[in-house]
């Protein structure tokens, strides 16, 4: 059981790492990450923005995922 603990924690420091490697967290990192300066509050309050494929719903983009999964040692 301590094994799992320790592997558990060891995971977690590896996603903190990961996480702070590829992703800009800071308020003007997350409004460029995610372009919230374009306005499209309007068309987001009908229907909400998952799953929309339009041009203009970008938050569900996996751009990240192939060099996450690279510096995570994973195939």
């Amino acid at each position: 059981m301590g094994d799992h603990l320790r592997h558990g924690q060891n995971l977690d420091d590896k996603i903190s790492e990961l996480v702070r490697k590829h992703f800009d967290l800071r308020p003007k990192g997350i409004v460029n990450m995610l372009n919230l300066l374009r306005p499209v509050y309007q068309n987001t309050a009908a229907y909400g923005h998952f799953g929309r494929e339009e041009p203009g719903f970008t938050w569900e983009v996996t751009d990240k995922a192939a060099a996450l999964r690279a510096d995570a040692g994973l195939k």
